[in-house]
């Protein structure tokens, strides 16, 4: 381990700078006052995280009458295997134990990411019960849902977007520095904040390391399909009080979509500071840059799908996107006692999107295959600043054990919109597509250009209760208080959105035995509705309410942990049309879900991982004015299942040599709440071979192996997001 360790340190030298490296990069993007106040993460550890218990391990051991480097460096490799994590910052904010969180809570580390040769967030989250794909908005944003209603999605605990919000990512999230997912389901609006009441996604980020690491890892694949990642880390300094991390990915890919090219850039710096045993401090930076063309996919005619090649490209390729992110995240931890904490987040994020498409703007003509397209132009900037504070203070009264949580968030965000303009009159027949287009008539959109303008404060306090090693109890609460308005050339346009909200938790968790956990809950969300109510008034935000019983259990000495939970779920407030004013809506709609999760993940045997889920939803309209009662609610199938496993052999002739393979199903959807056609159920095989030798690691992923037809997701009935066909795809990775 002595000669890796000075490999990776001579790999690492060039980047030992990186604090002039952030400082310089700050100044290119532009962010004023970066250094004082980037944005920071709220639910996020400041000890390692998935390489985290195998390199605090090393940190603690190196220490004179330790254990010797050769025993630590098994324990780093055994350490980052398998697909099992025992603790969540997402269920409660604090680093807690899954199995005492009243709630269901599902991780994916990163080996199975790995494993699975995901490179985006949406292959990954297929191994979590009752999460489905939903939309993309033409490849922009991916949107998912859980339990049949929408998941917000988040990073280190901030938000991301929900469903149509207008909040940061507006592009598919990089993976490439991500150390795993949380996924918690239902509403989690005391945690949060503002979102949608399916389920919260929240992606953890990787942390810099107190032991030197450098990889580098090169993927290819059908489609010309063509992507570099760099991954560095380590200590600045003797003592490793300072540590760094460095993540660099590049993709330039074709796509089984005609003329669909993309090419996408991406640097994320960390550094962290022990400034004193009691206080650390974090810096992180994002920059992304995407390049691509929207693509929204095939079209059904009269509600059916025509067979349309999966190929098939209903638009113009060479009107793209252009999209570009820059983020700062800034941390501090403060320990005032050993049982006090205060943890202090800031974050700024930009965002721009200049974009120039020509897409589909309307249903087919009456001769089933003429598809009116649309030219869209304009461009749109969005800097959003956040401001997060935790108190944590555990303490006891008597024999009672608490773990008190008191905080506060503020956001302020603002967006631009210009140059708005479209183009009308082009057509494209889709089984026998030309594709020229006229621009020559510019109509211009200007009354759409402005700003918005969005502020959110909330306060928050939850008690994690102990009244004995086997009983607890969570309770919470938290007020929030939004305001949005716009401010557009054509004031027809705007709208406003005020709320103000209290968002109750509790829940309790019983251990019969030791490896048992029951729990029950009742957890509420909230989301700002936006526009005016025919009184001329702001609307009501919407409340999502969860009933949910479970148990989670331990199995196989421990190495397997598994979690079934039956939940009832509604959404209240939800807008529908006036019966009496078509220009309006109304809050009079109800929609409501139940069903089953059920999660196991672990070790079967040494080398022998798995991940298996399956989940039962009924998601339905139960109160509308314009859609009838007991329809099925868009993108939610009523059963989804997945089983994923890999064998890696150990010892003997062929140790080093790995398999895996998995099934991934997804029942018939509805396609709209009208519920006039629906999306037709799918199985999708994958599987995969690898092979690892001392720093070398080879991979090869062979996705949707039997060439399955499938959909996705659904907007509309001309907007169906096709799945990937059969591709193979090959990972070479090098650990320095």
């Amino acid at each position: 381990m002595r000669s890796a360790l000075r490999a990776a340190q001579s790999v690492a030298a060039p980047v030992l700078g990186c604090a002039c490296f952030f400082s310089t990069l700050l100044q290119v993007w532009g962010i004023p006052g970066a250094l004082a106040a980037p944005e920071i993460s709220p639910v996020r550890r400041l000890d390692l995280l998935a390489v985290g218990e195998a390199q605090q391990l090393l940190a603690q051991t190196q220490t004179p009458g330790g254990k010797s480097e050769d025993e630590l460096e098994e324990v780093t490799v055994l350490g980052n295997r398998g697909y099992l994590r025992r603790n969540a910052d997402s269920g409660t904010r604090t680093d807690t134990a899954i199995r005492d969180i009243p709630a269901n809570i599902q991780v994916i580390p990163r080996q199975i990411i790995d494993d699975q040769g995901a490179v985006r967030i949406e292959e990954a989250l297929r191994n979590v019960s009752g999460v489905t794909f939903a939309s993309s908005f033409g490849g922009r944003a991916p949107e998912f849902n859980a339990r049949g209603f929408t998941a917000s999605l988040y990073k280190n605990g901030f938000l991301e977007r929900n469903g149509g919000s207008f909040f940061n990512a507006r592009t598919s999230p990089e993976v490439a520095n991500l150390e795993r997912l949380e996924v918690l389901k239902g509403p989690a609006s005391v945690l949060f904040g503002q979102g949608d009441p399916g389920g919260t996604i929240n992606l953890i980020t990787k942390a810099p390391l107190l032991t030197p690491s450098a990889s580098i890892r090169f993927t290819a694949g059908s489609y010309d399909f063509y992507r570099t990642t760099l991954d560095l880390g380590g200590p600045l300094t003797g003592d490793a009080s300072l540590a760094y991390r460095l993540n660099i990915a590049y993709e330039d890919t074709h796509s089984f979509r005609d003329f669909v090219q993309k090419a996408r850039f991406f640097v994320a710096p960390a550094l962290t500071w022990k400034i004193s045993p009691q206080t650390t401090l974090r810096f992180e930076g994002e920059y992304l840059s995407d390049n691509y063309p929207i693509d929204r996919g095939l079209v059904f005619v009269n509600g059916a799908d025509v067979g349309l090649p999966v190929n098939r490209y209903l638009g113009d390729p060479t009107r793209r996107q252009v999209y570009d992110e820059k983020r700062g995240y800034l941390t501090l931890e403060h320990a005032f006692a050993e049982n006090v904490r205060l943890r202090s987040f800031v974050r700024l994020s930009t965002s721009r999107e200049d974009y120039r498409s020509t897409e589909v703007s309307g249903p087919l003509q009456a001769d089933g295959r003429t598809l009116p397209l649309g030219g869209f132009e304009g461009g749109q900037y969005y800097e959003t600043y956040t401001w997060q504070n935790d108190l944590i203070w555990k303490f006891d009264t008597g024999s009672i054990k608490h773990t008190l949580l008191v905080g506060f968030d503020w956001i302020k965000q603002t967006g631009f919109f210009y140059n708005n303009g479209f183009y009308d009159g082009n057509v494209i027949d889709i089984f026998t597509p030309v594709y020229r287009f006229d621009y020559t008539n510019r109509i211009d959109d200007s009354g759409f250009d402005g700003l918005t303008t969005a502020n959110t404060f909330g306060a928050y306090i939850q008690d994690q209760i102990a009244f004995s090693d086997n009983l607890k109890l969570l309770l919470g609460g938290r007020f929030d208080s939004f305001d949005y308005q716009d401010d557009y050339r054509d004031d027809s346009f705007n709208s406003l959105a005020r709320a103000q909200a209290f968002s109750p938790r509790v829940g309790l968790v019983w251990q019969p035995i030791a490896p048992v956990s029951l729990f029950a809950t009742y957890n509420r969300s909230f989301l700002p509705q936006f526009g005016l109510n025919p009184s001329g008034t702001a609307f009501l935000p919407e409340r999502g309410t969860l009933y949910e019983a479970g148990v989670k259990a331990e199995l196989a000495e421990g190495r397997l942990f598994s979690t079934l939970s039956i939940y009832r779920l509604e959404k209240d407030n939800v807008l529908t049309a006036d019966p009496f004013n078509p220009r309006f809506s109304i809050q009079v709609g109800q929609q409501s879900g139940s069903g089953v999760d059920f999660d196991i993940a672990g070790e079967i045997l040494t080398g022998w991982n798995v991940i298996a889920s399956w989940a039962y939803s009924d998601a339905r309209i139960t109160r509308d004015n314009t859609f009838a009662v007991n329809n099925r609610l868009p993108n939610a199938p009523f059963h989804t299942a997945s089983l994923w496993t890999t064998y890696r052999l150990r010892e003997g002739a062929l140790s080093g040599f790995g398999v895996g393979a998995g099934l991934f199903y997804v029942g018939e959807r509805a396609g709209d709440l009208d519920n006039t056609f629906a999306i037709p159920g799918y199985t999708r095989a994958d599987a995969a071979v690898y092979y690892e030798r001392e720093r070398w690691r080879a991979a090869v992923n062979f996705k949707n192996l039997f060439n399955v037809r499938y959909f996705e997701g659904v907007q509309s009935d001309t907007r169906i997001y096709v799945g990937t066909p059969f591709t193979v795809q090959g990972t070479l990775s090098y650990q320095f």
